[in-house]
């Protein structure tokens, strides 16, 4: 018997030991692993990654700072707008347009300058300047776009060619072969893949959150532009 308890405290001595002896190593690891000195281990693809992140967030606070100001803060614009019209104040209703300076007073002062053509002439012309609007607001979208599909790719490649460089050492290392060499390499890889997924998955949500703002904003102006027809055939 107490064999038998000497042996079980020995065991678990042993055990608590080895528990603490991997929660050190752990520890360590984690202090030498670091998200930058994973970048730098990346190589040159890493770079290339950063320049895509950096012009990502540069197209989606440009835009979006674009899509605030576009906006029109005053929820009676419109009656304003039809009020002028009615009274016959064209003119003043023009100016009121310019002094909102927003694409959707410029379609709106479109229609301002088609008061004395044909309601589906006016209506024509000022999806004509919704559609101008429109494209100026897309601007840089395409590009947000491209760099949610071309990161990745690009991060592959990194990876391709990390494997490439490490059998090629390894090929070069005759019978020195290592184990470690191969693994480092493989890591080394592996960076720019994540690099690239994280690029690329950041302006995908960037590129369909301004998407969905332009999409809002199109809808205002197509609502703009039948309260505006409307109002004339009054």
């Amino acid at each position: 018997m107490f064999l038998q308890t000497s042996l079980t405290q020995v065991l678990n001595g042993d055990t608590l030991a080895q528990s603490q002896v991997a929660v050190q190593l752990a520890e360590d690891t984690a202090d030498k692993i670091n998200l930058f000195d994973m970048a730098l281990k990346g190589g040159w693809i890493m770079l290339i990654l950063l320049l895509l992140s950096i012009l990502c967030f540069y197209i989606f606070f440009n835009r979006l700072s674009v899509y605030r100001k576009a906006a029109i803060k005053d929820p009676h614009f419109m009656d304003r707008i039809n009020d002028y019209m009615k009274n016959g104040e064209n003119k003043s209703a023009q100016i009121f347009c310019q002094a909102t300076a927003s694409p959707l007073s410029r379609i709106v002062e479109k229609g301002i300058g088609l008061a004395d053509h044909d309601v589906k002439d006016i209506q024509l012309g000022m999806e004509n300047a919704a559609n101008v609007e429109i494209a100026k607001l897309e601007k840089g979208l395409k590009g947000l776009s491209t760099i949610a599909s071309a990161a990745p790719m690009i991060g592959f490649l990194g990876t391709v060619i990390g494997m490439v460089r490490a059998f090629w050492e390894m090929a070069n290392a005759g019978n020195n072969i290592d184990v470690s060499l191969l693994s480092s390499g493989i890591y080394e890889a592996m960076i720019t893949t994540v690099g690239g997924l994280i690029v690329g998955i950041i302006a995908l949500f960037a590129y369909n959150y301004l998407v969905s703002r332009v999409d809002t904003i199109a809808n205002e102006m197509e609502s703009f532009i039948q309260d505006f027809t409307v109002n004339l055939e009054k």
